[in-house]
């Protein structure tokens, strides 16, 4: 009798790639979402999106700017939707206060870099970021090629 894995849920609604790609993500956080009903069903259906997304730090509060959830067709029709409003993320006054500071330095910025389920709650995920010149990206690129081909001759080396 073989034993089945336990499945593992995948939790990510939506990730930002782009993020990963254009900044060197420093420091991270975990952030919830203030979200209004028809957004969660949404989410749900996984309609979301987060490329041109970062966090605006307002007030000692920061907000999720550029982050679109798209409604769903069967949305009641007296909600106002919009797919691109400013939502507030909750976090703790000490990690709000790290992230003031380091968004005032120069050349940092928060982004989000994720969104996912933890529990029936969603949760963002934040970084603070450095952005990268062209040359670090290219060597990303290098490094990522490479990894994939160490993984290819490592496999086909199994194989035989």
């Amino acid at each position: 009798m073989s034993k089945k894995k336990p499945k593992t849920p995948n939790n990510v609604i939506v990730q930002n790639k782009r993020a990963r790609f254009d900044y060197e993500l420093l420091d991270t956080f975990e952030a919830g979402v203030a979200l209004h009903g028809w957004e969660v069903k949404s989410l749900r259906a996984g309609k979301a999106q987060l490329t041109d997304s970062y966090v605006l730090m307002k007030d000692g509060e920061a907000f999720l700017l550029g982050s679109q959830i798209t409604p769903l067709g069967t949305v009641s029709t007296h909600y106002v939707t919009d797919p691109t409003r400013t939502r507030k993320l909750l976090l703790h006054r000490k990690e709000l206060a790290k992230i003031l500071a380091a968004t005032q330095q120069k050349g940092q910025t928060c982004v989000c870099t994720q969104l996912y389920w933890k529990g029936h709650l969603i949760k963002a995920r934040i970084s603070l970021a450095q952005g990268k010149q062209s040359h670090d990206k290219r060597d990303t690129e290098k490094d990522r090629d490479w990894q994939r081909q160490k993984r290819r001759i490592m496999r086909d080396a199994v194989k035989q």
